[in-house]
């Protein structure tokens, strides 16, 4: 009963939050009802009151603590760290994929997979899903290390004669928790804190629905990052229009954002096979290498496309600050102040590669191509150089990693995701040139991704005419001149707002 033992003041009337204050009366008979040896005179004052050292209280209170290991919580992290894995293990994700069309889903998956085939590293990991194996090309796993329960398999599956049965074993190693994030995130906390419980580092990778992780079990994630937890959360079929059809349900635009305020949660956007694999690397080595107290949390779309080969030029550093340039321009000696650099991230970053051969061969924009694996990384480093900076008024100002990539060439920014537009905005103080924010704000549609880009404008036509009306607004280009390029881009500009819609 909410108020026990507050008698008149509040006993069962549910005000045990707002109940600051007992008068003296109301005190007295606590006092009596609780057998509490404090006197008339003394009991106004409310003195603390400790029972005697061999009283049966302070006995019954000794043993607890003593069964539950103490009087201060405490952490035992015994510093046991992990081999990294082989380097050949990566070294197909940098090769590209070829002529054949590959899902970052697919390349994660393939890394879980080999992984598990390491003979140091394959015992440690621990593969987490909710419910939904066979949508991300995991059922491959079932016959490699089997899915784990306690007393085996005691049905026939209906796959049954299928090569990718459905397969239980009392030594499996997938934690198939069925249609729960709670439990299956909950199984990522006890596997993420195993180094420091039982002294045993063990690796989560906890693959989920990307829209069913912040937004739905946000508070077992900070749970996590309190707890120190160490391991890998990947949200699959990620992005407000890389998964086509799905509406409402499924299409999540906005996890990137929600994942800012956590501290230890470190948030990737990748949109290749080698930025996948560089980030996966990182992650390991300061988790199980370095012993740093990290999650890492990568967003992975079902879309096809080729993966390219990883650049020549070591491009490591930026993926894991969060931004590096993929790709020039080709004309910048003839575009003279018609040049925008041009951000994409995950699967948008193909249609900022389509946008840039848009601006080129139809208007003579010249465009720069960057790839922003991580746009809290980027705030993240900003934010930490002015505190710094303020914090050091006589130090010469230092600039934050993302102004210092642009430092050498400013231009207008026009930054597109399959996120909301704040993502990109909050860098904005830090690009002086000017953004343009392109983002899929409002609600999901049930459509092809073609038209679901196209409604939310994060498509390749949409990111050319932010290029060219943020010039426009910069005074680059005329406005008529402007107006008739967009025209030919044949985007209604009379449409509603999809944010509004």
């Amino acid at each position: 009963v909410k108020g026990y033992g507050l008698g008149e003041a509040g006993e069962g009337k549910n005000v045990t939050h707002q109940q600051k204050k007992l008068n003296e009366q109301e005190l007295r008979e606590f006092r009596s009802r609780f057998g509490i040896p404090i006197s008339d005179e003394d009991v106004g004052r409310a003195p603390f009151y400790k029972p005697a050292s061999d009283s049966p209280e302070m006995q019954y209170l000794r043993s607890r603590r003593e069964e539950l290991g103490g009087f201060l919580p405490h952490r035992a992290d015994p510093g046991v760290t992990l081999p990294a894995p082989p380097s050949k293990l990566f070294e197909e994700f940098e090769r590209g994929s070829g002529d054949r069309d590959v899902a970052t889903t697919m390349v994660m998956v393939r890394i879980l997979g080999k992984l598990l085939k390491d003979e140091e590293l394959g015992p440690r990991v621990v593969p987490i899903i909710p419910d939904e194996a066979r949508t991300f090309g995991m059922d491959a796993l079932f016959r490699q290390v089997g899915i784990y329960s306690h007393v085996g398999q005691k049905y026939e599956p209906v796959d049954k004669e299928t090569l990718l049965f459905y397969n239980e074993e009392k030594k499996g190693q997938i934690l198939e928790e069925g249609i729960t994030e709670a439990g299956a995130m909950s199984s990522f906390l006890a596997a993420g804190t195993s180094y420091s419980t039982h002294g045993l580092p063990m690796i989560p990778f906890y693959f989920y629905y990307s829209m069913f992780g912040f937004q739905r079990i946000g508070d077992l994630i900070w749970a996590a990052g309190d707890m120190r937890a160490r391991g890998f959360l990947v949200g699959g079929t990620a992005g407000r229009t890389t998964l086509a059809g799905e509406g409402l349900q499924h299409q999540d635009g906005h996890s990137h954002v929600l994942a800012l305020p956590y501290p230890t949660v470190h948030a990737y956007d990748p949109a290749y096979a080698y930025e996948v694999s560089v980030i996966v690397k990182e992650g390991m080595r300061r988790m199980f290498q370095k012993g740093e107290d990290v999650i890492f949390y990568l967003t992975v779309g079902n879309e096809l496309y080729k993966m390219p080969e990883k650049p020549a030029e070591d491009v490591d550093e930026g993926i894991i600050k969060g931004l590096y340039r993929y790709r020039g321009s080709g004309i910048l000696d003839k575009a003279g102040d018609k040049k925008v650099h041009l951000w994409g991230s995950g699967a948008i970053l193909n249609k900022a590669i389509e946008a840039q051969a848009l601006l080129e061969n139809e208007f003579d924009i010249a465009a720069d191509v960057w790839s922003v694996t991580s746009y809290k990384e980027l705030w993240r480093d900003a934010t930490g150089v002015e505190r710094r900076n303020l914090l050091n008024p006589k130090a010469e100002p230092v600039l934050p990693y993302v102004a210092r990539q642009l430092a050498g060439d400013p231009r207008l920014v026009v930054a597109a995701s399959d996120y909301s537009k704040v993502l990109p905005s909050s860098l904005a103080k830090w690009l002086p040139e000017g953004l343009v924010p392109l983002g899929t704000d409002g609600f999901g549609r049930s459509e092809g991704r073609a038209a679901l880009r196209d409604f939310f404008e994060v498509d390749a036509p949409h990111i050319a005419a932010g290029a060219i009306g943020g010039l426009a607004r910069k005074g680059v280009l005329d406005r008529q001149e402007a107006a008739e390029m967009i025209g030919r881009l044949d985007i209604d500009v009379d449409r509603l707002d999809p944010l509004t819609l």
